[in-house]
Parts: C-alpha cells; sequence; structure tokens
C-alpha cells in the first residue's frame, strides 16, 4: 500500500518541497504560493508493483514523480520508462488517462490537485502582472510594500483570479485608533478588512463566556472574509492593539469580486473564420511552452504581460492561450480592458482537443504585432 507523509517533521516532505522548484509549472510558481499549495498536497511513499494510475482513470491529479522509477503501459501495450532525472513533467496528465502507471522501484510522489494548482499558478503570475503594472505608477511607489504583502494574503484565494486587479480599485482606507472593536463575535459581517497599518488581536468568548486570545495579526494580514463567504455571523472578535490604517471591502464589492466577468472566448473554427487572421500567443511559462506549444504561436507568459504588451499591435486580433483557459482569459480580460483585440482559446487548448497538436519545434517571437520566425 501507499504510504501518504506527514507534513511535520518530515525531512522526506523537505526535499519534495525543495524539488517543486523544478517541476513544471510548480517552478513558476512565487515563493509565497508555492508555500500554501504545499498544504493541500499528498507526498505518498509507492512501493515496488503498486499502480500509480490505470488507463482511463479521471483522478483530475498532477501526479510527478520524486524518487525512483516507473513504466507507462498504453492500452496497445507499448511501454515507456520514466526515471526522476527525465521527469520534471506530470506523469502521463492526460485526462482520461491514456497510460498504466506501475512503480518499477520504491518510488516517491507528489499529488496534486490539478484545478487548485491552476488556480494557484494563475494568482502568482497576475500577482507578477499586477507589482510591474505598479510600478510603472510613480504615485504608488510608497504603497509598493504593503500592496506586495496583500498579494501573498489570504484574501486572493477567496475570489477568481481574473479579478485580482479589481480589489485595489475597491478597497477603501479608514483610521483606526488602539482598542477600537472592529467586528463582534455574534454579529453579521457587512465587510471585510486589511491590516495597512498596526496591529490587531482576535479573540473568542468560550460557552463558558470566557474571552479567549486566539493570535495578533499584523500588516497584510485579511481578517472578516468567512462570515462574508459562508453568509454567517463573526465568529471571533477584532481589536486593535496599536492606532493604524485598515482598508475595507464592504460586502457588496466582495460578492461582486467572487463572479468571474465575462471574456470574449473563440474556439479554433471561430477563429479561423475570422475576416482578419488572429495572432495565437502562448501565456504560460517558458518552460511550459518550450516542452510543447501550438504552431505559429508566440509565448508571452501571464506574469511579463505588462512588460510585454508592447509587443502587441492593438488593431490586431490576438487569440491567447493556455492549456486550461483560465491563464488565457486572464490575460484577453486585462489587456482586453487596455483596449487590445483581445480574446481567450475557449477552454484552452486541452478542453478544444489540442493537446495532440503540441510541438516542440522553435518558436516564434513578435515583431510590430506580428509572428517572426525564430525564438526571442
Amino acid at each position: 500500500m501507499s504510504v501518504n507523509l506527514v507534513h511535520d517533521n518530515s525531512q522526506q516532505f523537505d526535499d519534495a518541497l525543495a524539488m517543486a522548484k523544478t517541476l513544471v509549472p510548480l517552478n513558476g510558481l512565487r515563493e509565497s504560493y508555492l508555500a500554501d499549495l504545499f498544504n493541500h498536497v499528498s507526498v505518498q511513499t509507492i512501493l515496488q508493483g503498486q499502480v500509480l494510475f490505470q488507463f482511463g482513470q479521471i483522478d483530475n491529479q498532477h501526479i510527478y514523480l520524486l524518487h525512483g522509477e516507473v513504466h507507462l503501459q498504453t492500452a496497445s501495450g507499448e511501454v515507456v520508462f520514466v526515471a526522476t532525472e527525465d521527469s520534471i513533467l506530470p506523469l502521463a496528465h492526460a485526462q482520461p488517462r491514456q497510460q498504466r502507471g506501475v512503480a518499477i522501484t520504491d518510488c516517491m510522489i507528489l499529488r496534486v490537485d490539478s484545478d487548485y494548482l491552476d488556480r494557484m499558478v494563475c494568482w502568482s503570475q497576475i500577482s507578477d502582472y499586477l507589482l510591474a503594472e505598479l510600478c510603472n505608477e510613480r504615485d504608488m511607489d510608497e504603497d509598493m510594500e504593503w500592496i506586495q504583502t496583500v498579494l501573498k494574503s489570504n484574501l486572493f484565494y477567496k475570489v477568481p483570479p481574473i479579478n485580482v486587479e479589481m480589489i485595489f480599485d475597491r478597497l477603501k482606507p479608514v483610521v483606526v485608533m488602539a482598542g477600537d472593536a472592529i467586528i463582534r463575535q455574534g454579529e453579521l459581517g457587512d465587510a471585510c478588512y486589511f491590516i495597512k497599518e498596526g496591529e490587531a488581536e482576535v479573540t473568542q468568548r468560550s460557552e463558558s463566556g470566557k474571552l479567549v486570545k486566539l493570535a495578533d495579526i499584523n500588516v497584510g494580514r485579511c481578517f472578516g472574509e468567512d462570515a462574508l463567504v459562508n453568509e454567517t455571523v463573526r465568529n471571533a472578535n477584532v481589536t486593535m492593539k496599536t492606532d493604524g490604517v485598515l482598508m475595507v471591502l464592504n460586502k457588496q464589492d466582495f460578492l461582486l469580486l467572487r463572479k468571474e466577468p465575462v471574456v470574449e472566448e473563440v474556439t479554433e473554427n471561430e477563429a479561423a473564420s475570422m475576416l482578419q487572421s488572429p495572432v495565437y500567443v502562448d501565456v504560460r511559462t517558458d518552460e511550459e511552452y518550450n516542452l510543447g506549444h501550438l504552431s505559429f504561436s508566440a509565448n508571452i507568459p501571464l506574469g511579463l504581460l505588462s512588460l510585454k504588451k508592447r509587443l502587441l499591435d492593438p488593431a490586431k486580433p490576438y487569440v491567447f492561450y493556455c492549456d486550461t483557459g483560465r491563464r488565457s482569459r486572464a490575460a484577453a480580460y486585462l489587456l482586453g480592458k487596455q483596449g487590445y483585440n483581445a480574446m481567450a482559446l475557449a477552454g484552452g487548448f486541452v478542453e478544444a482537443g489540442l493537446s495532440e497538436n503540441l510541438v516542440q519545434e522553435a518558436g516564434y517571437m513578435l515583431r510590430h504585432g506580428e509572428l517572426v520566425a525564430g525564438a526571442e
């Protein structure tokens, strides 16, 4: 039987975290996002002869080989051997599985929920995009440190990645004093809060009536969002320990941020029938692109979109794509707001059935908005 490793005090788990920095697309995650991801992964020891997955299985997981050797067998009987040193991609990742995976030796594997990983990659790369955008706004210089802290905060995991940019437009500053009660246990939630300056204390009244201190929270921490997400009463008290500044997001705005906006999407057939042929742009990381991309497409990673959008021509149509459609929808939305003729490939190349069309040939660069042969 396989053995799940315990996170705490596990050298093997620490080794897995270190190795994750070489895996695609985990290596595209900011440090804080990778650390959060590892609160939701399973690191397992698989014994020799055990089956990792069956042909036709749908498990919605990225499974990475960290140590050992496995063989992958197709329905026709063809076998491919995979060793650790050859494995930076998830094993036989197509869903349903097109191969059967069996451990040849004792192995250590990493299991990651595919949808959660995709969200984390998108959040991380949108954070890179936003920081690059903010660097161009001189009046934001004094807020950069706080904003970087906010981009790592727990609120971002509550909203679709595509809406991250909107959070900053809707946060309102409020000056608070030491001793101010910001939220009270038992009250209905009408807002959530970021601490921009100062420190607060979280307490909870037990069934016996005793007030118990739970934690101190400080700059960058978001609180109060759980009552909004679950539409329930506050389960704790938050009181300021010092004078400070809170950034407030009211309930109406918070609920609006949880709804993903409409983004223009096209199928491959719709793109082919457009009067002006669109330029395809892959918004995955460089490593993902180099390991397989659609023919006649350029690569601009989502995180670098702010820096490289100058390569695009606002008058030309662009179809952004990735594997699932999440990152490409974000790219199309962000650039569409800035006046670019940007669309996303509906469902990404996986849902569009184009996974088998990926090539590893030299990519294209963009010049004057058009594709030019030769990698950048």
